[in-house]
C-alpha cells in the first residue's frame, strides 16, 4: 500500500491507496480500492469498496462522449443498488458556495417516480437552515423508509488533474461537508439502517496539499467551476436515472 503523506487532505481512496487501473475505453479508466479494517485505520477511510472512473470528457469539452461516461458508472452503481428501486437521491452541499452546489445541481436532474420508487431530498447546509443535514435525511429516512440511499456530494482531491475528471462511488456512505471542510455527522448503514452508497466528483483541493500555501483552510478551485458543476451533475443525474428506471 502507498499513501500520501498526512498534509495531504483527499477525498479519493485511489489517491491514498496504490490499485489496479482498467482501461474501460480510450477516455475512461477505471480504479477498485477495497479497504478493510486494517487499511481504514491507516488512511482514515470507512471499510467498503471504492469505485473510481477517471475520464477527462467533462474538462476538454467532450460533450458528445458523455453517454459513454454515464455507462461506465451506470455499470458500477447497478452493482451497489443490487437492482432495488426503492431509491431516496440526497443532495448534499450548499447552493451558495458554487463548488459545494453538485449535490443540488444533480437532485433537479433526476427523475422522481413516486412512492415506491425513487424520490429526491436536498437537505442544505444548517447554517442556512438550522438543522443538521444528518437529522433531516434520518427523519426522511425514517418516514419515507426506501431500500436504499444514494448520496451526491462534491468532494476533495490531492491533485488537481483528479478535478471535475474523477467520479468516485462508495459503499461506505458519506460525511456531509468534508469536501470542503466542514464535515458533519455522517451517514451510513448504521446511522440510517439502510445501504448508503454516495457519488461524488472532486471539485477543490486544499493549497496546503498543492505546497503553495500553510494555511489548511485555503481551498482552491478551478476557474470554470461553475460549468464543472453543471456538466458533473449532468452524468450523474443520468447516471442515476439509467440506473433505476
Amino acid at each position: 500500500m502507498s499513501t500520501f503523506s498526512s498534509q495531504n487532505r483527499t477525498d479519493l481512496a485511489s489517491e491514498l491507496i496504490k490499485a489496479h487501473t482498467t482501461r474501460v475505453n480510450d477516455l475512461i479508466s477505471r480504479t477498485v480500492v477495497t479497504v478493510d479494517e486494517k487499511t481504514s485505520s491507516l488512511i482514515n477511510k470507512p471499510p467498503g469498496k471504492y469505485v473510481t472512473l477517471l475520464s477527462p470528457v467533462v474538462t476538454q469539452g467532450f460533450t458528445e462522449q458523455y453517454p459513454r461516461l454515464v455507462r461506465a458508472i451506470k455499470n458500477s452503481l447497478e452493482k451497489m443498488v443490487k437492482g432495488r428501486k426503492n431509491c431516496l437521491v440526497v443532495g448534499l452541499g450548499n447552493r451558495k458556495m458554487t463548488a459545494d452546489s453538485l449535490g443540488e445541481a444533480v437532485i433537479s436532474r433526476v427523475v422522481v417516480t413516486g412512492e415506491g420508487g425513487v424520490r429526491t431530498f436536498c437537505p442544505q447546509v444548517s447554517g442556512v437552515t438550522g438543522i443538521e443535514s444528518y437529522d433531516a435525511v434520518c427523519a426522511i429516512v425514517g418516514k419515507i423508509k426506501p431500500e436504499v440511499v444514494i448520496a451526491v456530494d462534491s468532494l476533495c482531491a490531492a491533485s488537481q488533474e483528479r478535478l471535475g475528471t474523477a467520479f468516485q462511488l462508495t459503499d461506505t456512505g458519506i460525511t456531509p461537508g468534508s469536501g470542503v471542510n466542514n464535515a458533519r455527522a455522517r451517514l451510513d448503514k448504521v446511522a440510517l439502517g439502510v445501504d448508503v452508497i454516495s457519488i461524488g466528483v472532486p471539485l477543490v483541493v486544499y493549497a496546503s496539499t498543492l505546497g503553495a500555501k500553510k494555511e489548511d483552510e485555503l481551498i482552491v478551485t478551478p476557474k470554470d467551476v461553475d460549468l464543472l458543476v453543471q456538466e458533473c451533475a449532468t452524468i450523474i443525474a443520468n447516471s442515476i436515472n439509467a440506473t433505476l428506471r
